[in-house]
């Protein structure tokens, strides 16, 4: 198995690209009710290193939801699809935010099957980004 501890000075460099947010749900860390991960894209049960372009910073409830998973079901084509790859792929060509920035919208394959199967819309994320954008601190990027 490979070896899944991760450097502090990777794990910073990891989180300054992601300028402290989630880089699936985009929660920022200075919100947040827990610690975020440094999350391997490709998991390291499937081979995935622990390298730069393998990792990503995580909200503790997409990490939860992500684990193991690579690929989710896309509910309008009932099709397989892979889930949003952050060194891969660009948020903005995956998903949008409705009109008061409280959801997250997959207006593609690989954007529906990662807000389903990392529930980027739990109840209390919803209900934190309605508050932040009443303060102007949502979207953060």
């Amino acid at each position: 198995m490979a070896d899944s501890r991760i450097p502090n000075e990777l794990r910073q460099q990891v989180i300054e690209r992601a300028k402290s947010c989630c880089e699936y749900c985009y929660s920022q860390s200075r919100f947040a009710m827990q610690s975020f991960s440094i999350e391997h894209i490709l998991p390291t049960s499937k081979g995935g290193l622990s390298v730069e372009n393998n990792l990503a910073l995580s909200c503790q409830g997409c990490n939860n939801h992500k684990y193991n998973k690579t690929e989710g079901s896309d509910r309008i084509n009932n099709q397989i699809a892979s889930l949003f790859h952050p060194r891969q792929h660009t948020w903005t060509d995956h998903f949008v935010w409705n009109e008061d920035y409280s959801l997250v919208i997959g207006i593609t394959a690989i954007g529906r099957a990662t807000v389903d199967t990392l529930q980027l819309n739990r109840d209390g994320l919803v209900n934190l980004r309605k508050v932040l954008y009443q303060m102007g601190e949502h979207p953060p990027l």
